[in-house]
């Protein structure tokens, strides 16, 4: 780095990549804390919904560094960033999703029909080390840092495990609010319909 004051416009970028950095931050705490609960098992009749909600708005929030020019660190290294062991909380989702976890994907569905076998366990613990990772170098203070980590993992990889975990949980959502009895499905429509 040198010690040349930066121009107005540059300047100007970075105030408005760190407003970018602090809203980040906060939805990839947002999302920790929800993949967190749902792991510990404490209330697993919300835990579709939380982490349907969780996912949606934490993608949202890559989408939105998707769609922005390349971040650049002022800084072109790195600092070491030791990795929290996500062993429990992959514990704690495989307990979760116990009977359900596995699916299948196609890897690219631009360049090729191959496909292969996921897990929404293994996704969301991605995703969830990722933004981690990140919010290290924010915690830092290292907030342009954070963001490329931020982009540069979504767009090579957390995205597209954080939308293949939501695809699958929509699917399981789907599954159980419509592929009803329908005995029971029948009684629900006349007692609408005869009230």
């Amino acid at each position: 780095m040198t010690d040349e004051p930066l121009d107005e416009g540059r300047t100007s970028e970075i105030d408005d990549l760190s407003g970018l950095a602090d809203l980040t931050a906060a939805e990839a705490s947002a999302f920790l804390t929800s993949v967190t609960e749902v792991a510990s098992g404490s209330s697993p009749e919300t835990a579709l919904p939380l982490l349907t909600l969780a996912l949606s708005q934490v993608l949202v929030a890559g989408a939105r560094l998707g769609a922005i020019q390349d971040v650049v660190p002022e800084e072109r290294f790195e600092p070491d960033a030791a990795d929290d062991d996500s062993d429990p909380l992959r514990t704690g989702l495989a307990n979760v999703f116990a009977g359900i976890d596995d699916y299948v994907y196609v890897i690219d569905p631009i360049t090729s029909s191959d496909r292969a076998d996921g897990s929404i366990t293994n996704d969301l613990v991605d995703v969830a080390v990722s933004l981690s990772h990140g919010l290290k170098h924010y915690a830092a203070g290292r907030r342009l840092e954070a963001l490329w980590w931020w982009q540069f993992g979504y767009l090579s990889h957390w995205g597209d495990r954080g939308m293949m975990a939501l695809r699958s949980l929509h699917s399981i959502l789907a599954h159980l609010r419509l592929d009803a009895d329908e005995e029971a499905v029948g009684e629900a429509e006349f007692d609408a319909l005869h009230p």
